[in-house]
């Protein structure tokens, strides 16, 4: 069985403590965008934010980072090309020896020289936005007509250039039956990576429907089932109950929980830390404190690693020692960021198969 994630499969090879050093660190870069996107957490605009960390700051950061033991950091925003230091900041990093990876909107920004400066500066990784199978359905997200297209093409490019490629695609009620042409398309690319990101009412995303407990089993099998023949390996984010599923349908494979403060950690384009994007509780700025200790030793983070806080279901259920629950679905939801994920079967009430 394949193991998943942006990351190398060989890092999941390794067992981690979590309470030491998450897996990886996401940094948003910047909320300016030139897309405008139904579902954005970032709300972004064209506009830069006036506070945004500088280059110095960001080198700081980056430091700190490999102090932390993070394998892997994300640039993300946003759009992280928005930074004009962005190849600087890459190059820094790789050789502090972290993998790099972004995720860069398609704009007119993303050029084929772009992609080059940034494999000469060291990314490992470059991860596009495909949230449906045809042009209707993907534009219609990103609400820039021709945003699919270049898409395709900038996968192929980038695949020419020998750049590891990730897709991210986003899961709500509505795309639910196109998963199937998307992991078509996703093997047409030659990706290494599909990572499907529930849907977390946050930002944009609220005027989205998301999946109910019930619907996400359903997508659930649908996953699982593509994933026994897919060549690029399937990392499910913001639904950790996933691995609880897997388990039921007899998978043996090693399984980390990875989850909001637990393996994760996100720093926002003006310096706050947050245990996730999707769980907007600072823990501290990275001007004022170091994300090594924020990480380590914020109260908030150590709860978050620990399911005896849990309330109801998620922090009873067999399975939490693997899944946990959507701790930012619990708080975008329920307002309370360890209270049991509601959309999953085992928090609801109901049997899972």
């Amino acid at each position: 069985m394949k193991s998943s994630g942006i990351e190398r499969p060989s890092i999941f090879t390794q067992k981690f403590d979590f309470s030491v050093s998450p897996l990886l660190v996401i940094w948003e870069m910047t909320q300016a965008c030139g897309l405008a996107c139904n579902h954005c957490r970032a709300d972004a605009s064209l506009l830069h934010h006036p506070d945004e960390l500088t280059t110095q700051e960001a080198k700081e950061l980056i430091n700190r980072v490999k102090e932390l033991g993070a394998p892997v950091l994300v640039l993300s925003g946003g759009d992280p090309l928005q930074r004009s230091d962005i190849e600087e900041l890459v190059g820094y990093g790789s050789e502090l020896g972290l993998r790099m990876c972004t995720i860069p909107a398609v704009t007119p920004r993303l050029t084929k020289e772009k992609m080059v400066a940034l494999k000469d500066a060291g990314i490992a990784k470059l991860a596009f936005s495909l949230d449906g199978s045809t042009a209707q359905l993907h534009d219609g997200m990103r609400r820039i007509e021709g945003t699919f297209g270049r898409t395709m093409h900038a996968t192929q490019e980038a695949k020419g250039l020998g750049i590891s490629i990730q897709i991210n695609s986003l899961v709500h009620a509505d795309n639910v039956d196109d998963l199937k042409n998307i992991a078509d398309i996703v093997e047409e690319i030659g990706a290494d990576m599909w990572e499907l990101m529930f849907l977390i009412p946050v930002g944009r995303g609220v005027t989205l429907p998301s999946l109910g407990a019930r619907e996400c089993e359903r997508a659930f099998s649908i996953i699982y089932d593509l994933e026994q023949n897919m060549k690029a390996s399937i990392k499910v984010t913001e639904a950790p109950h996933y691995r609880r599923y897997k388990l039921n349908r007899g998978f043996k494979g090693l399984m980390h929980r990875v989850n909001a403060g637990d393996g994760f950690v996100f720093v926002s384009h003006v310096g706050e830390i947050f245990p996730s994007g999707f769980l907007p509780q600072s823990i501290g700025n990275v001007r004022e404190v170091s994300i090594v200790d924020a990480y380590r030793n914020s109260p908030l983070m150590k709860k978050l690693r620990s399911p005896e806080y849990f309330s109801g279901a998620c922090g009873t259920c067999k399975f939490n020692d693997i899944c946990g629950g959507s701790r930012s679905r619990a708080y975008c939801v329920e307002g309370d960021p360890f209270a049991s994920d509601p959309g999953c079967l085992m928090a609801t009430g109901y049997r899972s198969n």
